[in-house]
């Protein structure tokens, strides 16, 4: 039998047959969690769609919640729910088991939920800012800047006086 192993995933893939590792969904990543990380993740998700309009889709072993960019995501781990949050401030909190920054904005917050009543403040207010900061903006600060420059060089040129 000719066939190889997938070097991502570990599954064994055979000759021919299609083999797409990197395609996943929530149920997927859910499916084996025990009962409380079950309640705990379904609480996660039903506060961050409380929110409102956003997009929320699998990626590898996360689930990433995003408007203009992503916001958080949860990594489903065996004994707990590996949330990082993205803020524009660093918190200082012993729920947050590490930070990091991610551009010269954002600071990344890993935190671990292993229970349904863990998501509660301050978790679910530090949800709520990161889903405010991650607002899409009427016009960035770079499309802005573009925009004046663009209309300076646009403008007619001012006559001038004679001097004489």
């Amino acid at each position: 039998m000719a066939g190889h192993e997938c070097y991502h995933c570990k599954q064994w893939v055979e000759e021919g047959e299609p083999h797409d590792c990197w395609t996943t969904t929530e149920a997927a990543l859910t499916g084996d969690l025990d009962e409380d990380l079950r309640d705990a993740w379904e609480r996660l998700r039903e506060t961050a769609t409380s929110f409102g309009d956003q997009r929320i889709y699998a990626s590898h072993s996360s689930i990433m919640f995003s408007r203009k960019s992503c916001y958080f995501f949860v990594r489903p781990k065996r004994q707990f729910l590996e949330v990082c949050i993205f803020l524009g401030r660093t918190l200082k909190s012993p729920r947050v088991r590490r930070t990091m920054p991610t551009s010269r904005t954002k600071v990344a917050h890993i935190v671990q939920v292993r229970h349904r009543d863990e998501v509660e403040a301050p978790l679910t207010d530090w949800l709520q800012e990161a889903y405010e900061v991650s607002a899409p903006a009427a016009k960035s600060a770079k499309a802005q800047r573009k925009s004046r420059v663009n209309t300076k060089s646009n403008a007619k040129p001012r006559a001038r006086a004679k001097v004489g």
